[in-house]
């Protein structure tokens, strides 16, 4: 008998050995966060130690990049590896668009998930839920993140600061009231809740004149869009990334003892910016730089919690931004009149929305105790990447129609090479091409400069070349310099663009 429970005790044992020679993976998405806006990317008026402290552990990127210079864009290609301009509809959706992502084509999750990965979301979407725009809030809401890949999903809709402002775990949303029913309207006013734009007295944040938070007010805050029912259900600002951070926690203490995927999708800085009250006033730079404190300190728990829990050295941690940043995205909060100096976007030429490099150029990071050298690195790397790097890691081979724009790049990401991508295509409102040194930017109509958020578009009529190598900041074009190197990138996009995929 002590002989088949030793047996039994050993094949547990080594199971459990088998299934942790896959590393966890935890990939942190920060939102609207800028290359300059950490400490140890070059930030002088705010400290980051606890990101600082995952770079000095791993790699730090100085060339990395989101495919897009806005939210719903580049998620949509770090879930499909795909670029995002291939599909109509890919834009920034409002809080009741339908899903966007396939659900019959491989995704970053459902890749990890057949490769045997128990898979979490935490945090924002904003990649669209049901078939419909038209939805009952109060009942089972599908598909949605559970049916692209995700075991677990604990999420808000779209953005903060748009409506519904409630938590959805798996298909329901949390504390909901048969008596006072969810309603949700983009076009027209639903119910009596007060707007911001008849009631500026009910503010407890003013919106910016002409960006549109005026409509229904949640927690003091007017939001886009329109809101009636779900008292109960309705997030405070200042407690919903202390609710993401336990959720999450919960998953990695739950799911320790296998492989497991969390995807760790962070609000901060995006608008409206209400952190903790911890938070408010500790960074001098106005409720955005408390928002970047907020989500470093975030960002130090979960690596606590791994060397708790004994799994940091079996587990890759990934961070960066969905785009570059922005100031005034919408509300009066400080982030421009107590700017104090700091550029959040570093060395670099616009920012969120914009085609030049401050658009998407973001933070980088790849922590892997024991197994990722620290080390700093020029590479050419983007996000949409990541589906056929962690494929390869984990050996999950992908059909040959999916992830077309996802090229392996798990060396690069681990630290064995420098080399990086051979050409990258961005997009702001215009497309661009990357390619070595040059980065070539398509004519396009539009302004010069966004008004309302005061950045510059990278919008031309005419095409624009830029030497990233003498020029990173993106102030001298020298397309009538070099008229063969712009008609070489021009091909090269079209050829892309009619390709239908870019990935062998």
């Amino acid at each position: 008998m002590k002989k088949y429970v030793l047996l039994a005790f050993c094949l547990i044992a080594a199971n459990q050995l088998l299934a942790q020679k896959a590393p966890n993976i935890i990939l942190i998405m920060a939102d609207d966060l800028g290359y300059g806006d950490l400490s140890c990317y070059g930030a002088t008026k705010i400290s980051t130690p606890n990101v600082d402290k995952l770079a000095s552990q791993g790699i730090r990127f100085t060339n990395g990049h989101a495919t897009s210079a806005t939210c719903t864009p580049s998620r949509y290609a770090l879930m499909t590896g795909s670029y995002p301009w291939r599909k109509s509809g890919t834009a920034i959706l409002p809080g009741d668009a339908a899903l966007i992502i396939p659900t019959d084509k491989t995704t970053l999750p459902s890749m990890l998930k057949k490769a045997g990965y128990t898979t979490a979301i935490v945090g924002k979407w904003h990649l669209g839920l049901g078939s419909q725009v038209e939805k009952d809030w109060n009942g089972d809401i599908a598909p949605g993140p559970n049916e692209t890949g995700f075991d677990y999903s604990f999420i808000f809709p779209a953005t903060a600061d748009r409506v519904p402002t409630v938590f959805l775990e798996n298909h329901r949303v949390l504390a909901t009231d048969p008596a006072d029913p969810i309603r949700v309207d983009y076009k027209q006013p639903v119910g009596n809740d007060p707007t911001g734009k008849e009631h500026p007295e009910l503010l407890k944040m003013h919106s910016s004149p002409g960006q549109g938070h005026d409509q229904t007010i949640v927690n003091g805050i007017g939001r886009i869009g329109y809101m009636s029912g779900g008292k109960k259900a309705r997030w405070v600002d200042e407690e919903v990334s202390s609710t993401f951070l336990s959720k999450a926690k919960g998953f990695i203490e739950e799911h320790k003892a296998k492989p497991f995927f969390l995807c760790m999708t962070l609000t901060e800085p995006h608008v409206p910016r209400m952190p903790a009250t911890v938070f408010k006033g500790k960074s001098q730079l106005g409720y955005r730089g408390d928002a970047i404190l907020q989500l470093d300190w975030t960002v130090g728990e979960i690596m606590k919690q791994l060397e708790y829990l004994g799994i940091s050295k079996n587990t890759l941690v990934v961070f960066s931004s969905d785009n570059g940043p922005v100031l005034d995205d919408g509300y009066q909060d400080g982030a421009v009149t107590q700017q104090n100096g700091h550029q959040p976007a570093g060395p670099f030429r616009g920012g969120k929305y914009s085609a030049f490099e401050g658009g998407t150029r973001v933070p980088f990071i790849a922590a892997w105790p024991g197994t990722i050298k620290p080390a700093t690195s020029d590479a050419l790397i983007c996000q949409v990447d990541l589906l056929a790097s962690l494929a390869k890691l984990v050996g999950q081979p992908l059909p040959a129609n999916d992830a077309p724009d996802s090229f392996n790049m798990l060396n690069t990401l681990l630290g064995k090479t420098q080399t990086g991508r051979n050409v990258l295509i961005e997009q702001g409102g215009a497309l661009c091409v990357v390619k070595g040194n040059w980065k070539y930017i398509e004519p396009h109509k539009g302004p010069a400069v966004f008004k309302l958020t005061n950045i510059e578009s990278g919008n031309s009529p005419e095409p624009q070349l830029y030497d990233l190598s003498k020029d990173k900041g993106e102030q001298h074009n020298v397309a009538g310099q070099h008229p063969e190197i712009v008609k070489e990138l021009a091909a090269l996009l079209e050829q892309t663009k009619t390709a239908g995929k870019s990935r062998p």
